[in-house]
């Protein structure tokens, strides 16, 4: 019999850490309106609704994102860029990620909330990089998914594919399986995450 799990509750640290086998189900979400990333271990996709606009394009969206998550134990999402918020189409974009996790949460299947920034510190080890423009930073973030696990995000949506993979990263990583181990200077990020009140934080000062 299985145990429900609501977002925001309790989500059981795994028996037995360290083999992929036994390892939770985990998927990285960079959900947007025109190009959502989708990732887990050893794989990225991204979601695209073409030229559909309003419902259409929220229910494309929905419908598509829980293909990916139906078997899952624990997704990461991206949460907002308020240095973005009043960006032309933002509260579609608010509305989307809000019916994502709801969706979630009525499939009870747990998530978490890591910030942008939070998930640059993860690949890069620093949120913000002097000199370099934002699509500068996105390289860093798609070469350093490439060097630490072998996956090469390219194509329309690399950027998307290869934030999701960071996301999903960081969601084994705090559950105790980490696809690679990584320096602390990387590794605090997880700190800044809003995850489940019961995810075991192994290694991790909070």
């Amino acid at each position: 019999m299985s145990t429900t799990l609501t977002p925001g509750a309790a989500v059981a640290a795994p028996a037995a850490p360290g083999t992929t086998r036994d390892a939770p189900r985990v998927i990285g979400l960079d959900v947007s309106l025109s190009s959502t990333g989708v990732a887990g271990p050893g794989w990225t996709d991204v979601i695209r609704p073409g030229n559909r606009t309003g419902h259409d394009r929220l229910a494309y969206q929905l419908r598509a994102i829980a293909d990916h998550t139906s078997r899952c134990d624990f997704v990461v999402i991206e949460g907002p860029a308020f240095s973005r918020a009043l960006q032309r189409g933002h509260d579609e974009l608010a509305a989307a990620r809000w019916m994502v996790r709801h969706d979630l949460w009525r499939r009870n299947i747990p998530y978490a909330v890591c910030p942008p920034d939070n998930r640059t510190i993860y690949a890069t080890g620093k949120a913000r990089w002097k000199g370099l423009s934002g699509a500068q930073v996105k390289g860093l973030v798609r070469a350093a998914v490439e060097e630490r696990y072998g996956v090469e995000c390219s194509g329309r949506g690399r950027s998307d594919r290869a934030d999701a993979y960071v996301l999903m990263a960081m969601g084994r990583d705090r559950l105790g399986y980490p696809l690679s181990p990584g320096p602390a200077t990387h590794r605090r990020a997880l700190a800044g995450v809003a995850w489940p009140l019961a995810v075991p934080a192994r290694g991790v000062t909070r």
